[in-house]
């Protein structure tokens, strides 16, 4: 029994080292398509303020205009591929605030935000006889008939497609114009009835054009006009010292976590920080496979939850010297402990979850960060400590009756001998 775990408490350790370090590469990569993405404050980008310019007719700007707005913009941006956009409405001054992180050309984004971009479809008089809300969806694509030229692909709703039908019927053998904002972008002619509710728009020169106006197309026009009130570049060089700065806080704090936990509980203490390391690497696997974008407050977060990840074991550690004072014995401390310190712990972490949820569904922009993190890391701990640290312990207590009373001794009576030290 003892080998068995002995080489389990081995393999264990092994396995454990070898993920660390097939963690480091992924985990660390600076591509943040490949490794954790990083917000605006750790990676760059733009931060923009879109004024709602008033309506030519006078009519006064509503409340409900800027959330048609804002849902628009905001899928745009989803569009745009942006990591963790942040998009806020300042109902007051009719204002758009957008957070784009890691953005290469500010002008571009700029550009495809702010535009109206109202589709509309003409007849040879000039006439609009449709609209582009009867469009369903826009695709940029290679053009099938003419290599190296781009089309946009667009697909009509049902009322669209019989209307483009009727359209395109009518006006057989005439041109068409396609007009976004009232600029023109294309005149074709109709050489054939398009029944199917399949159209396309030829002869971009760039794909980047061709998806550009597809973007535009397909998430419909504002409602109003916006203008750049202010435009700032947040520097990568600032977030990046940011972010060196946060991780060697996180570091010398970690540091001190282990120097604590060993000086004050010993063995325990060393099973609670191999804990840990556990503990951090399901976390932040957890932030790669979701794509949880990290902020400077997301990391505040997860630090503040390896906090409570320590005083998990702690509470644990503290039921188990008080179960073998009581006269019982170290593995049957071991189990009481657990169960005993299970109910304190996650009444204190279901309630700091509650908290963290609320923040999130509640909060914007780097509160929210803060609140996922901090959610997701009082799981993880509660997933380690219940499941690892238990199977840790039981492997050590298992092993020697000598490590068991020199490295998890209690202060109170075991085997009717009083106990060398605290756990």
């Amino acid at each position: 029994m003892r080998r068995g775990n002995i080489i389990k408490l081995v393999t264990l350790v092994l396995l454990v080292a070898a993920t660390v370090a097939l963690s480091i590469k992924p985990l660390t990569n600076p591509d943040p398509a490949k490794g954790i993405p990083l917000g605006l404050d750790l990676r760059g980008g733009v931060h923009l303020v879109l004024q709602a310019e008033p309506n030519k007719n006078g009519t006064p700007i509503t409340n409900d205009d800027m959330d048609k707005a804002k849902a628009i913009i905001a899928k745009r941006v989803n569009d745009l591929g942006v990591s963790e956009p942040i998009v806020q409405t300042d109902y007051v001054n009719k204002r758009m605030v957008i957070d784009l992180a890691g953005v290469s050309d500010p002008d571009k984004a700029v550009d495809i935000l702010k535009t109206t971009a109202k589709l509309t479809f003409r007849d040879p008089q000039g006439n609009i006889v449709l609209q582009g809300d009867e469009l369903s969806d826009a695709k940029a694509g290679l053009d099938p008939t003419n290599a190296g030229s781009f089309v946009v692909n667009l697909t009509f709703s049902h009322d669209g497609t019989i209307k483009f039908g009727d359209l395109t019927t009518k006006y057989l053998g005439q041109q068409i114009g396609i007009y976004l904002d009232d600029k023109l972008l294309k005149n074709p002619k109709v050489a054939v009835p398009i029944l199917s509710g399949q159209a396309q728009i030829d002869n971009y020169t760039t794909l980047e054009a061709a998806a550009k106006d597809a973007v535009l197309m397909r998430s419909g026009s504002l409602p109003v006009s916006m203008s750049v009130a202010e435009k700032r570049q947040v520097g990568a060089s600032l977030g990046i010292d940011s972010l060196h700065k946060s991780i060697k806080a996180g570091i010398y704090g970690l540091i001190f976590i282990f120097l604590f936990m060993f000086v004050c509980y010993r063995l325990p203490g060393v099973v609670a920080d191999f804990s840990l390391i556990v503990y951090s690497l399901i976390v932040l696997w957890i932030f790669w496979m979701f794509r949880v974008v990290l902020t400077l407050p997301g990391i505040a977060g997860f630090i503040l939850s390896i906090g409570m990840a320590v005083d998990f074991n702690i509470i644990i550690y503290e039921r188990i010297k008080d179960e073998v004072r009581a006269g019982k014995s170290l593995r049957a401390g071991v189990e009481s402990g657990f169960s005993r310190a299970f109910i304190t712990v996650i009444d204190a972490h279901v309630t700091t979850f509650i908290a963290a949820m609320t923040l999130y569904y509640f909060g914007t922009g780097s509160i929210r960060g803060f609140a996922l993190t901090l959610g997701v890391g009082i799981i993880a701990s509660l997933f380690t400590a219940i499941t690892f640290t238990r199977l840790v312990l039981r492997l050590v207590v298992g092993i020697s009756p000598k490590l068991r009373q020199h490295g998890l001794a209690l202060g109170g009576r075991h085997n009717g001998k009083r106990a060398s030290s605290g756990l």
